[in-house]
C-alpha cells in the first residue's frame, strides 16, 4: 500500500518544474515531482565527480568549526579581556605574539573565507542563467577570495608590533 501511495506521488511530466501543474485543473499538480534522472553514457566525464558532495560537507563541517572558533573569538574579546575598549594596537601585537592566537586567527580566517565563497559559488550556480555570466562572476568571486585569504595571512605571520 505505501509503495503506491509513493508511486502515485511521482509522475514524469515535462511540466512539473514550470509551476503550471499536468493541465488538468487541479491546482495540487503544480507540486508533482519527477523521477530522478538517471546517469547514461552521454552524462559528460565532469559530472561524474563528488565535488558537489565534498562541498556540501565541507560547509557543514566549516560552519560547526566556525561556531566555536567565531563564539570563542567573541567571548575572549568582549568578556574576558576587558571588553571593546581595551581592544587597541597593543592588544593584538600581545596577542599575535603567540603562535597560538596566530592559528586560532588564521583558521577562523581561512574557514570563513573558504565557507563564504563555497555559499557564494552555490548562489551564483542557482542564479546565474548564462554560461558567461556564471563564469565571471565565479572568476571575480575566487580572486577577490584568493586576495583576502592571502592578505590575511601575511598580515597575521608579519606583524610587527615595533611599528
Amino acid at each position: 500500500m505505501a509503495n503506491e501511495i509513493s508511486d502515485t506521488l511521482v509522475v514524469p511530466s515535462a511540466q512539473a518544474h514550470t509551476g503550471q501543474g499536468l493541465g488538468t485543473g487541479n491546482p495540487a499538480d503544480a507540486f508533482v515531482v519527477e523521477p530522478a534522472r538517471t546517469r547514461t553514457e552521454k552524462t559528460p566525464r565532469r559530472t561524474r565527480t563528488n565535488f558537489e558532495m565534498l562541498a556540501w560537507l565541507f560547509m557543514r563541517l566549516s560552519g560547526v568549526v566556525l561556531v566555536f572558533l567565531i563564539l570563542g573569538h567573541l567571548l575572549i574579546m568582549l568578556v574576558l579581556d576587558g571588553g571593546v575598549s581595551k581592544i587597541g594596537f597593543a592588544f593584538v601585537a600581545g596577542r599575535w605574539a603567540s603562535p597560538f592566537w596566530q592559528g586560532w586567527d588564521l583558521l577562523m580566517l581561512w574557514l570563513a573565507m573558504l565557507h563564504g565563497a563555497n555559499g557564494m559559488r552555490t548562489v551564483i550556480n542557482d542564479y546565474a542563467e548564462k554560461d558567461s555570466t556564471r563564469l565571471w562572476l565565479k572568476t571575480i568571486m575566487g580572486v577577490a577570495t584568493v586576495f583576502t585569504v592571502l592578505l590575511g595571512t601575511l598580515v597575521i605571520f608579519t606583524f610587527d608590533p615595533n611599528i
